[in-house]
């Protein structure tokens, strides 16, 4: 058995329509009656949908957050969203330097950086992405990688928050996506360590670490049975509501 709080969540990317989004949201508000307490959810859907998504999820304990946002509260920045914007649409998440960004947007850590502090600023809950590429995870470069990434983006961080809420997520590149390989319980475990020795260096306390990689239905309880391991960040085998429901279920009988 676990004695801990267990997250569970999934990024939608850019899927779902508005129809589609209620519909997952309201199943998933009728079943979180059959969640155990430790098991804290949420969903990170498109930002067209995020403002009905989470007026169906308030007053239940499931979170919504936004999938990016930029580190200005406002200006002249075409086609960005801010803090204020993502408050007002009643979420309480906002997910940041995930890996596709990073790739195809060119997000750098010092970005990701800027944008972790505003979140904190701003009482939003980052789930900020770490992870290495499949060429740095080939030559050995993993825990250099982890290290650099969660330095980065908490550096900027005004600590008189110190109570503030962060999740961090390891999703190595060469793991997600539906031709990604999942990590061993190993690899996942031993990186984790890493990434707390890291926060525990620079915050002197913990924060929760997910992961996210070709998690499904199949693989979930093995990483849930990480002692070290504090949650489960699911693509494309959550985005069907009585998946995600599935996988909340295997995974609590473990908590």
């Amino acid at each position: 058995m676990l004695d801990k709080s267990l997250f569970i969540g999934t990024g939608w990317k850019m899927n779902k329509t508005l129809a589609e989004g209620l519909e997952f949201s309201r199943a998933l508000a009728d079943a979180e009656n059959s969640f155990h307490s430790s098991i804290r959810p949420f969903i990170v859907p498109p930002f067209t949908i995020l403002r009905e998504m989470a007026s169906v999820l308030s007053g239940c304990r499931t979170r919504v957050g936004a999938q990016n946002m930029h580190w200005e509260d406002f200006g002249a920045w075409t086609g960005e969203i801010s803090a204020p914007m993502i408050k007002d649409c009643g979420a309480q998440m906002v997910e940041l330097g995930h890996f596709e960004r990073r790739r195809s947007f060119n997000e750098t850590d010092e970005i990701i950086g800027l944008k972790v502090a505003n979140a904190v600023k701003s009482d939003l809950i980052p789930i900020i992405c770490i992870g290495e590429t499949a060429l740095e995870f080939q030559s050995s470069k993993t825990k250099d990688v982890l290290h650099h990434q969660v330095s980065s983006a908490l550096k900027l961080v005004d600590w008189k928050h110190q109570d503030c809420e962060i999740l961090l997520a390891y999703e190595p590149g060469w793991a997600i996506g539906d031709s990604g390989t999942p990590a061993t319980v190993e690899q996942v475990s031993s990186n984790i360590d890493t990434i707390k020795n890291v926060t525990n260096d620079l915050l002197k306390r913990e924060i929760p670490c997910l992961y996210g990689g070709s998690v499904n239905a199949e693989n979930c309880e093995q990483f849930a049975k990480c002692k070290n391991l504090d949650g489960l960040f699911i693509g494309r085998a959550a985005w069907d509501v009585q998946n995600f429901v599935r996988i909340i279920h295997l995974c609590q009988r473990l908590v």
